[in-house]
């Protein structure tokens, strides 16, 4: 109908006509920017008009014209998402890259991301706090005071005081956003960095000054983020002169952060949950909590793990993403810090090509990682370090046929030399674990097995080729579905995949899959051609 009318309207146009053919309704699907118009014809029904105008059905006056039944407005990928995201944040697009560790997300991809419209996270988790000090003084030239951007804070349970160093960097020179991964409950570091430099404006409101990004997977971590900071933490950091007494008195009124990243199955730290039965549920958790707490600003969820296709980003908002996060694909990309033998490996992944291995970061507590199995012993090594790490008190007890060949395949020198190489790292390191190792051979035994399961990763930054079935490369099955879809096309050669060209064609098809669907939705016969978006380049 016309607008401000309740008399049957008309679509006309004296130079277009309607699309009722597949080809051709196909063809309106990917004009997402424009105003598409659902038309009936008496032999043909549903279909699709693109331009001409809507007009009362009594003043055609002889140009051709239609039945109009409704009207879509465009549709841009920067919309699918929720629009307080861009605002808050200052990008472009409701897009974000993952923090992979190791400066697998390089300063380089970040500064791409955040040039595009997108936001990215450094991959600063694994790296020491000058290196990390040194990234951050890199971005800062590149982007200066640019949104964008942000560092990753990981969980460090085994050294608390490399993550209050780390927290400590960001604050004083000026990072205002993080990515707190791998948290199994709130520490002092992460609620200093999100309650430093909180004000309460002339109006009453709470401006906040840093913004903390949860990844989360499950809902007693994601209440943990949820509530405001636990009163006695927020105490101590007082006491500390680490917070003001006026920051202390607002953390009662917001929650610990504001942006969740929804962690369904994904590489690296995962617990391998469907996003279809996880974000919902962490979405009603959130609005419980909200109101319960009267907070006044808004707080986003966004999707991530098996992003990978525009099918799956369209999926993750239609579920009420609040924005994407992609990482697999990034670490295939150009720009990211794995080296091109790792990045040809990626290009090379189905969807079944990923496994479950130890973490390093929390070996002894068997948490596991999701990594690439294909061409690669990485996982199969892993795991066998872990069960005779569970399976005996010390390496002098391990038999001497699982000693040999642990020797000879994994760590490729004696159990002897591995502890002296491992000891001279801690002795830099943090000397207390030297300590902790030599009063108690269980420790030594896990250090050791540790330092195989750590350098893993770099030897696959590294590219180094005699350690190639050692590569640790972190990987989800969005690799393999995002290799399924872009073959035959540009991004198929590991080459042409930029992380830029990467994002902009999932959220250009994110949002013709959901014209698509909402198109479908309205009755017209949508050919199934219209969900698979080729990739292109784009602009």
């Amino acid at each position: 109908m016309a607008p401000g009318s309740s008399a049957p309207s008309a679509w006309q146009s004296a130079s277009v006509t309607p699309a009722f053919a597949p080809a051709d309704v196909l063809a309106a699907v990917h004009r997402v920017r424009a105003t598409a118009h659902l038309v009936a014809d008496p032999a043909q029904g549903l279909g699709v008009a693109i331009g001409g105008e809507v007009i009362p059905s009594t003043s055609t006056n002889g140009i051709p014209h239609w039945r109009h039944m409704a009207t879509l407005p465009p549709l841009y990928p920067e919309w699918l998402g929720d629009r307080t995201f861009a605002q808050v944040h200052g990008v472009r697009f409701p897009y974000v890259s993952g923090a992979m560790a190791n400066g697998i997300a390089t300063v380089r991809l970040v500064t791409e991301m955040a040039r595009a419209g997108f936001l990215g996270f450094f991959g600063a988790a694994g790296l020491s706090v000058p290196r990390i000090e040194a990234a951050v003084t890199e971005l800062r030239a590149n982007l200066g005071d640019a949104p964008g951007w942000g560092c990753n804070l990981i969980h460090n349970p085994h050294e608390p005081s490399v993550e209050e160093a780390t927290a400590d960097l960001y604050i004083r020179t000026g990072v205002t956003r993080v990515s707190a991964a791998a948290y199994l409950a709130l520490t002092p570091a992460i609620v200093r960095f999100a309650l430093s430099g909180l004000r309460q404006q002339p109006d009453g409101s709470i401006h906040r000054e840093r913004f903390v990004f949860a990844k989360i997977s499950r809902p007693e971590t994601a209440r943990a983020f949820l509530e405001p900071a636990p009163a006695a933490m927020v105490q101590g950091l007082v006491d500390r002169g680490l917070l003001t007494a006026e920051e202390a008195r607002l953390a009662a009124r917001v929650p610990v952060a504001e942006d969740f990243i929804v962690e369904s199955d994904s590489g690296g730290h995962t617990d391998n949950r469907p996003l279809g039965a996880l974000l919902p549920t962490l979405l009603g958790l959130r609005d419980e909590i909200a109101a319960e707490h009267s907070y006044s600003r808004p707080i986003r969820m966004g999707a991530a793990g098996g992003i990978g296709t525009p099918s799956a980003a369209a999926a993750a908002f239609a579920l009420g993403a609040a924005f994407v996060v992609t990482g697999s694909v990034n670490q295939g990309c150009v720009e990211s810090g794995l080296d091109a033998s790792g990045r040809a490996m990626l290009a090379e992944a189905d969807l079944a090509d990923v496994i479950m291995a130890p973490a390093a970061d929390m070996f002894e507590m068997g948490v596991e990682v999701q990594v690439l199995r294909r061409g690669t012993m990485f996982a199969v090594r892993g795991r066998k370090l872990y069960e005779l790490y569970r399976a005996y008190p010390s390496l002098e007890a391990i038999p001497a046929h699982e000693r040999s060949k642990v020797e000879r395949t994994m760590l490729r020198a004696t159990f002897d030399e591995a502890w002296q190489s491992t000891r001279a790292f801690w002795a830099e390191r943090d000397p207390r674990e030297v300590a902790k190792a030599e009063a108690d051979p269980k420790h030594r035994m896990a250090l050791v097995f540790r330092s195989y399961l750590g350098q893993s990763s770099r030897w696959a930054i590294a590219g180094l080729p005699e350690r190639r079935a050692d590569y640790q490369i972190w990987c989800g099955p969005a690799m393999g579905a995002f290799n399924r879809w872009a073959r035959g096309s540009f991004l198929e050669d590991p080459a042409n995949r930029t992380v830029v060209q990467v994002a902009r064609n999932l959220m250009e098809g994110a949002a013709v899959v959901t014209r698509a669907q909402q198109l479908r939705c309205c009755g017209v016969p949508v050919p199934p051609s219209a969900f698979d978006f080729r990739p292109r380049p784009l602009a």
